[in-house]
């Protein structure tokens, strides 16, 4: 459905998330190096709990080596400097999200670089910013919901009882 790209995430529990909601969602996941953990890290395990192998997932050394081998696509650059809501976009299949790491977020050159592309999550008051895995989950599911959720359960199924 979507691509997701973290740059230099530092954080394995929020990766971890963020494999599980891409297993739940059917996004990719791109990874920027350098990591701040290693893959093989326990928490970074414990927070995709068995998902991994459901999830498509993807390395680079670099945004740059990304963004070459996918020319054509549309990058859309989550920041808290950005002018324009993350709902104000139309979102598509293949797009991708891209997320910069806890401490720092994306760089400013690349914001820069990419202004039309830049959106952000609105926020209260002083607030610096939302959880990585929080702010992707919010993302990926305003793209399914402009996408009409297509090919999604809608079963709702009780374990135990009947509705």
């Amino acid at each position: 459905m979507f691509n997701i790209v973290l740059v230099e995430p530092e954080i394995p529990q929020n990766t971890g998330n963020i494999v599980r909601t891409c297993a739940a969602t059917g996004c990719r996941l791109h990874l920027i190096r350098p990591l701040g953990f290693e893959v093989s890290d326990k928490y970074l395990k414990r927070a995709g709990l068995d998902y991994w192998k459901d999830a498509e997932i993807f390395y680079y050394d670099s945004f740059d080596e990304l963004k070459s081998l996918n020319a054509g696509a549309s990058f859309y650059y989550f920041t808290t400097k950005a002018r324009k809501s993350y709902a104000q976009v139309d979102y598509n299949a293949g797009d991708f999200l891209v997320f910069g790491k806890e401490t720092k977020g994306l760089p400013e050159e690349l914001l820069k670089e990419n202004e039309s592309g830049c959106v952000r999550i609105p926020m209260l008051g002083e607030t610096r910013s939302l959880n990585l895995s929080n702010s992707v989950a919010i993302a990926v599911y305003e793209g399914l919901r402009q996408n009409g959720f297509d090919g999604f359960n809608f079963k709702g199924e009780l374990h135990r009882l009947k509705w």
